[in-house]
């Protein structure tokens, strides 16, 4: 099973017609169950555009169910998001409570469930990746991992405290660290995910971050002296002021959103140029404008529905993704084996209980 090294590995051949019926039914059936059918719905809209995705001369297939979804977000409520919370009412409890004894151990409880619940989410992050992969079959052969994403939760931990070091500097740094280890414990048949991203170029990507609030400040200090020169009576003119603060805020926030698409533009590209699958090696073309273009169009069909056209996002984000991606090497078929790999259970519920699920 050869791949030439030409553009053309993956390819969607989905259409938005086409898959209309399907994101109106699923965001129907979800209003009328009040979101319990959105696990279905996830489902569905997988399984369409996993079969309308080519690589090189099969298509995949969605091989999750809703159930399984559903089941993995119960448990996770269950066993997980309850007993946190009952252990931050048992520690608010013993701080109004008189003993001293009690109050130092409600203070200490605090910290200890949200930093648990902080490396909860580089559990969900990883068990996301695996179960995703699981479900995942191409020429009858799916993806996994030996790992259950214990170690990678600590690992998350630990990265994202160096990162936050002098002024967060170091968080480029802990995003690719955390890449390579997160798709390094990653397989697909019998071929490991080979992952060897660098932070070449993320810096100058990253230190603008530092520089928007920086240009705020100044701009707010020309606009207080400008407004003072022009306050005649020593009183400036609410309008003029409130006009200035929502520029200045609407200036904060879409130079930080373009610094952030820049930033994860470079991130993004720099992970899977450098991601290798036996000898199969992977690019991803996307650039800033790229992305800006997706994020604006996503944004402008929500808007202009009035939150219809979010049913559509889905669909706009997994077509970006397989536009974008290609391939380059060769897969020998005699090698190409089932996983190993036990595939989970349940679905990705701590993903979704902890809100950082895309689709």
């Amino acid at each position: 099973m050869e791949h030439e090294s030409e553009r053309g590995a993956f390819e969607f051949t989905g259409s938005w017609r086409e898959y209309a019926p399907i994101a109106f039914t699923n965001l129907l059936l979800t209003m009328v169950t009040l979101g319990l059918y959105s696990f279905w719905a996830r489902t569905r809209t997988r399984r369409y555009l996993w079969s309308q995705t080519r690589f090189i001369d099969d298509r995949l297939e969605w091989t999750g169910t809703g159930r399984e979804l559903f089941l993995g977000s119960l448990l996770v409520m269950l066993l997980v998001l309850v007993p946190i919370a009952a252990l931050n009412l048992l520690a608010g409890g013993l701080v109004l409570q008189g003993s001293t004894i009690g109050r130092i151990v409600g203070v200490l409880l605090f910290p200890l469930s949200y930093g648990f619940l902080f490396a909860l989410g580089g559990l969900a992050i990883f068990r996301a990746l695996r179960y995703r992969l699981s479900r995942t079959y191409w020429h009858g052969i799916r993806g996994g991992s030996d790992a259950q994403g214990f170690r990678y939760a600590l690992s998350y931990v630990g990265h994202s405290l160096v990162g936050s070091f002098v002024f967060g500097l170091l968080v480029p740094w802990a995003m690719i660290s955390m890449w390579n280890e997160r798709w390094n414990a990653m397989s697909f048949g019998p071929y490991p995910f080979r992952s060897g991203a660098l932070t070449n170029g993320l810096m100058r990507r990253y230190l603008p971050f530092y520089l928007v609030p920086l240009m705020t400040v100044i701009l707010a200090v020309l606009l207080a002296y400008a407004v003072g020169l022009k306050a005649a009576d020593g009183q400036p003119n609410p309008l003029f002021v409130i006009g200035g603060g929502i520029v200045l805020y609407l200036l904060f926030a879409g130079l930080l959103g373009l610094v952030g698409l820049s930033y994860y533009a470079a991130y993004f590209r720099q992970g899977i140029n450098n991601l290798t699958l036996g000898h199969l090696e992977f690019e991803f073309t996307a650039r800033t404008m790229d992305w800006l273009k997706l994020t604006l169009g996503n944004a402008a069909l929500v808007v202009c529905t009035l939150g219809v056209g979010a049913a559509f996002v889905s669909y706009r984000n997994w077509a970006f993704f397989v536009r974008h991606l290609r391939a380059y090497g060769m897969l020998d078929a005699e090698q190409f084996t089932q996983s190993t790999t036990p595939a989970p259970r349940q679905g990705e519920g701590l993903f979704d209980s902890l809100d950082m699920g895309a689709f």
